[in-house]
């Protein structure tokens, strides 16, 4: 397709934008602001039409998608009825835009993706969708906490982010970089504060999760991108119901399993911005392998044993 309006800049690199927090985002706002103030890269966006949080890598299959465009300042945008990794894919197929992106940036997510939560969320999986794709990515988090965090932040996380956006489209532009993963970027709730950059590697921290049945003019505490929940104000007591009575459920905080070590979760609950590599593969950790390893061929002699 055509669009209304051209890409200008000359030889500058092209990034292209998405998230799952929502095109209106204040994160997606913050890092489009300060990418195109950089007057450094061409930029798009491509970003669902409402919040698709922790829909990880879900995909549209059968029905069609709408593109409606959208005025941000420094961009050309559009508003998709899709999943992250449906935009990721539209953005990147040159049937939207007329170029294929030199990066994408997904981001910038309230709330951190660490640990096992990676594979909740869809910004990662904006992210993983272009490197299945071959095109470089980067996936950018803010560690939002209730009382502390204010919309300004993520306007400071996406300065803090721009030198490792800059630096990685340079490695692009020279040839250097890698295409056998992408990045997941985590900033610090003090992000004012932060410590600087530090490679870090994914943990196996989580947030352990319930359900409680709620009534249904219950007003629970709203599910962050993080998995985390913000406390709510109503009582834990539900009202009995008849069997025949539809039943309503809520997600809620139970626990939580953290992960020491030089690791996403420690490095951002320390003050660092925290860059993780990653990649597709989900290969066991090696006590697993070695276990099964065993396993198999014992469940193979007796499975024969018994023909």
């Amino acid at each position: 397709m055509e669009n209304d309006k051209s890409l200008s800049g000359g030889n500058r690199p092209t990034l292209m934008v998405t998230n799952d927090d929502g095109i209106d985002a204040p994160g997606l706002r913050a890092l489009v602001r300060v990418l195109a103030a950089s007057n450094r890269f061409n930029v798009l966006v491509c970003a669902p039409d409402s919040e698709k949080s922790a829909v990880s890598h879900c995909i549209t299959w059968i029905r069609e998608i709408l593109a409606k465009p959208v005025e941000i300042s420094g961009a050309i945008a559009y508003a998709v009825s899709g999943t992250p990794a449906d935009c990721t894919s539209l953005g990147i197929s040159k049937a939207l835009f007329p170029v294929v992106p030199d990066l994408v940036v997904s981001g910038i997510n309230m709330g951190s993706n660490c640990g096992y939560h990676i594979v909740y969320s869809g910004t990662v999986a904006g992210a993983r969708e272009a490197f299945f794709n071959g095109v470089p990515a980067i996936s950018v988090s803010y560690d939002w906490v209730r009382g502390k965090s204010n919309v300004a932040d993520f306007g400071l996380a996406a300065e803090s982010c721009l030198p490792i956006i800059t630096a990685v489209v340079n490695e692009i532009k020279a040839g250097n970089y890698p295409r056998t993963g992408f990045l997941n970027v985590d900033v610090p709730t003090d992000v004012a504060n932060h410590k600087g950059y530090r490679l870090t590697k994914q943990s196996k921290s989580i947030i352990k999760m319930g359900w409680r049945q709620v009534t249904s003019d219950e007003k629970g505490g709203k599910m962050l991108s993080t998995m985390t929940m913000e406390p709510s104000s109503n009582s834990e007591e539900h009202a009995s119901v008849g069997k025949n009575t539809n039943l309503l459920f809520r997600r809620e905080v139970r626990g939580s399993q953290i992960h020491e070590g030089d690791t996403d979760y420690s490095t951002l609950q320390e003050g660092y911005i925290s860059v993780t590599p990653l990649g597709a593969l989900s290969p066991a950790d090696p006590e697993s392998e070695a276990y099964f390893k065993k396993w198999l061929p014992r469940l193979n002699e007796h499975y024969t044993s018994t023909l």
